[in-house]
């Protein structure tokens, strides 16, 4: 039977098929794959089945959104009862509070929270709450950090050696931004202190916020620096903006969320992924008196925030399903099969002539085709014959029975066991050996 890539292979057909219909074939740009995607049939556990019947361990997850792998068995249940109830409605349900009291039991910053419909959604609602109850134009991002897709927030993701300059510059990702955007997104370097102190305070009346990522995944999730991180906290406070935390991805790392790992005290904490088990979902959480800013019932909110979809009983269901197996037990089989498949990695690596490394953090990881030594965007960037280093072990690990990113990424679920990570681990070995 042909399996991917044969041209005679059933995704070769439905990509054919996908061509005629959308725009290069495809609805997500990231999961494509060359010379043309693998489609999907079933998932169970922590294994994914193409059309063409390939059984492949799933390290990717849907991106870090299937926390419990596919088809969680309690959440299947769950979902289907609620589906045979209602899958929308307009009115609020009591699965939407069920949800919420479960993510502010998890870290005492997130008191309240509003749901929304992805990540990206969560982003912009923060960088809009913080102008709003700021009265300031001006937010501070990271350089290099992804953010969701929000114009304010993609500034400066890919920017490279030809337009980054001393300091980072606020770089449009987007054809057609517009100036106003990049006039009003304040680039800092990551973990740069005095460097990012010094921007943050030259534009000090302007900024109605600053987010970061815990972990930002475009450079292999480097953890934030605790001098950093202080400067950072100790510096909104000062000038009176607001201390955005992206914990979109981060949440798993451990109960209550990698700002409980690293001791981060944030105003608004964005989420999803693994809050909407599997389904359509973000949220914005923080103290009491910052979510005010969504509070209608004195008249018009500071913030107007609604979605058709937002807090439906399937997400919500799902999502509260999720967190609720997630305890403690679970984060450390997660996190220690993460630091299990990067240590054998590394040795696989070390016993080859592969020209790259592996890095990570908690259950999530990152491979790169340089050995430089990563702290931040600038040290991560790659030139284009590095990235081909991991697309070949990419591709290659595809054929053999594995699913990473193409740009090296990759994250856990705890159905994976020790035999899954060292099976993967052994396929990396084997690979590096035949091709470099």
């Amino acid at each position: 039977m042909p399996r991917w890539p044969d041209p005679l292979s059933r995704s070769a057909a439905l990509y054919s098929r996908a061509l005629n219909v959308l725009p290069g074939g495809i609805s997500r740009t990231l999961p494509w794959q060359t010379p043309f995607p693998v489609y999907a049939a079933t998932g169970y556990g922590a294994y994914m089945t193409d059309a063409d019947g390939t059984r492949r361990l799933d390290l990717l997850n849907n991106f870090a959104s299937l926390l419990h792998g596919h088809a969680f068995p309690p959440m299947v249940e769950a979902v289907t009862a609620q589906v045979a109830k209602g899958t929308a409605f307009t009115n609020p349900t009591e699965t939407e509070i069920a949800l919420a009291e479960a993510i502010t039991a998890r870290a005492p910053s997130l008191e309240q929270v509003r749901f929304c419909n992805s990540g990206s959604e969560a982003v912009m609602s923060a960088m809009k709450a913080a102008r709003a109850l700021t009265g300031r134009p001006k937010i501070v991002k990271a350089e290099g950090v992804y953010h969701g897709l929000y114009d304010f927030a993609e500034v400066s993701l890919d920017s490279n050696p030809e337009n980054w300059g001393n300091d980072p510059s606020s770089v449009p990702y987007a054809k057609g931004t517009p100036k106003g955007v990049t006039e009003n997104v304040v680039v800092i370097p990551y973990n740069n202190t005095a460097a990012a102190e010094r921007i943050i305070r030259a534009n000090a009346a302007e900024i109605a916020g600053v987010i970061l990522d815990p972990a930002p995944s475009y450079f292999g999730f480097v953890p934030l620096a605790p001098e950093f991180l202080a400067m950072v906290r100790r510096v909104t406070r000062e000038i009176g903006a607001l201390l955005i935390l992206d914990e979109v991805i981060t949440f798993r790392c451990s109960v209550g969320g990698a700002q409980d790992l690293l001791g981060i005290d944030p105003d608004l904490t964005t989420l999803a992924k693994i809050i909407g088990g599997g389904f359509p979902v973000g949220a914005v959480a923080g103290r009491k008196d910052v979510m005010g800013v969504y509070d209608h019932r004195q008249g018009k909110p500071l913030l107007p925030w609604s979605g058709t979809f937002t807090a439906n009983p399937i997400s919500m269901t799902a999502g509260k399903v999720t967190l609720d197996h997630y305890g403690e037990a679970q984060v450390q089989h997660l996190n220690r099969l993460g630091e299990r498949l990067r240590t054998g990695v590394a040795k696989a690596f070390g016993k080859t002539s592969f020209p790259g490394q592996i890095i990570g953090f908690t259950s999530l990881f990152g491979i790169f085709g340089h050995r430089r030594p990563i702290s931040d965007h600038r040290s991560a960037y790659s030139s284009r014959q590095e990235l081909g280093h991991v697309e070949k072990l990419q591709e290659a690990l595809v054929r053999e029975g594995y699913l990473i990113a193409t740009s090296g990424k990759g994250f856990l679920s705890t159905p994976m066991t020790d035999d899954d990570v060292d099976g993967f681990v052994l396929a990396v070995e084997e690979i590096c050996r035949k091709g470099w």
